[in-house]
């Protein structure tokens, strides 16, 4: 039991550090707050709002792996070098990505709640 309260003490640490230190974790984090009730109200059953909430997660998770990369990078060598520069577009990308799945959830959810489907 010790060992899973440290973990989500550490977790907790982790979120809010980041939060504090990227723009785009806080943007995803307000993001995640709006979309949780707009979820319930465009969700048209539990399926759908479990994928809508969740793919918002999935976002910031992305986001926060994505910001550990840069963070390490940054501190591996603060010079501009070709193969940091590779992890940091494929981090974005990854993001990028998984802001277009998102997109694809919440505007299916969308096209059902307003009958165009």
């Amino acid at each position: 039991m010790l060992r899973i309260l440290l973990a989500a003490r550490n977790t907790w640490n982790g979120l809010l550090a980041a939060a504090r230190s990227e723009k785009a974790v806080q943007e995803e984090l307000a993001i995640l707050l709006l979309s949780v009730p707009c979820a319930f109200w465009i969700g048209t059953g539990p399926w759908q709002r479990v994928a809508m909430i969740g793919v918002i997660l999935l976002v910031l998770v992305i986001e926060l792996l994505n910001t550990g990369l840069e963070k390490l990078s940054d501190h591996v060598t603060p010079e501009t070098h070709p193969q940091i520069g590779f992890v940091k577009d494929v981090g974005s990308a990854a993001v990028a990505l998984s802001i277009v799945l998102a997109a694809m959830v919440w505007l299916t959810a969308l096209a059902e709640r307003f009958g165009f489907l």
